[in-house]
């Protein structure tokens, strides 16, 4: 989340910047970064109290309710995170008078608790709803942050780059990049949901969840996560490509992070292709974690170019 505050820095207006408005940003941003972080503590310890079962099966090593906390701890547990993160809201809320954070805090929190009590269990829907989870994140960023910048004009953002470039050059780069981060973080989270889950078969067919590995197959899982992991990569292809007529000679210093997430995301797909072992789903899930924590720290690497 950090990472999308270094690439709106340059565009913060000249109020917030002398802090003669909103003095307290940092601040508050911190408090947005902690609530997000809490919300989503909070949906794993309830993830892991409906998922015991399960949990005794799929990672006994791993097992936290029940084992190293009681029950009712972990629901107490639950409620005291999200009360705090409801609270830090709220005072976004009316400090910044927008409804978006009490909005996006109490359908976050929700969601995980109707997720992990019943739609977890659902075919494909779970997995849709942890996925669009995970791209509200950056758009409840960008809400926060294209309310404190100035409006992006393409003219000064080319005024560094090569002449007449082409139409990628005239969007909007802030709103393109919240929404295409945004876009790509739920998309390759939902791959990740699926490779979960086919790790998950044993634990999940004694809860008698309908996943997509044990309604469809774990082969035909497989292929879907494959196409879906293509169908990222042909999606990115052209804004890559047109970037090039953006930033010229400096496009391979610029961009070089997109192609080590191509790399790795091609080699995902590799390890698609072969038969689906427990290994082997552990490595795809492994990379997929450090192909979504590159994107994330890619502003970084841009900030510090």
């Amino acid at each position: 989340m950090y990472g999308i505050r270094l690439f709106f820095l340059p565009y913060f207006s000249e109020d917030v910047l002398l802090k003669k408005s909103h003095p307290h940003e940092a601040l508050d941003y911190f408090l947005l970064v902690f609530s997000t972080v809490l919300i989503a503590a909070a949906g794993n310890i309830i993830n892991d109290y409906f998922d015991v079962k399960a949990d005794r099966i799929n990672k006994p090593d791993k097992l936290i309710v029940g084992k190293h906390i009681k029950p009712r701890w972990a629901i107490v547990s639950h409620w005291t995170l999200n009360f705090v993160a409801f609270s830090i809201a709220c005072y976004l809320t009316w400090a910044y008078e927008t409804f978006w954070y009490v909005f996006i805090h109490l359908l976050s929190i929700n969601v995980l608790w109707f997720y992990s009590m019943y739609f977890k269990r659902k075919f494909l829907i779970g997995n849709l709803f942890i996925a669009a989870l995970t791209g509200l994140v950056p758009l409840l960023c960008g809400i926060h942050f294209l309310g404190l910048t100035t409006p992006f004009q393409s003219a000064n953002f080319m005024s560094d780059f090569k002449e007449g470039a082409n139409w990628i050059s005239q969007l909007n780069l802030k709103i393109f990049f919240i929404v295409a981060l945004a876009f790509f973080a739920s998309c390759l989270n939902l791959v990740r949901e699926i490779v979960k889950d086919m790790e998950d078969v044993k634990g999940d067919l004694l809860l008698k969840a309908k996943t997509i590995p044990i309604v469809l197959g774990v082969n035909k899982a497989k292929w879907i996560s494959l196409v879906c992991l293509v169908a990222i990569i042909l999606i990115s292809l052209p804004f890559l490509i047109e970037g090039y007529s953006v930033f010229n000679q400096t496009f391979v210093r610029v961009m070089g992070p997109s192609f080590i997430i191509y790399i790795l995301l091609l080699l995902c797909c590799v390890l698609l292709m072969k038969k689906p072992e427990q290994k082997r789903l552990k490595q795809i899930d492994l990379i997929l974690k450090i192909t979504m924590l590159i994107g994330c720290c890619m502003p970084f690497y841009w900030y510090f170019l």
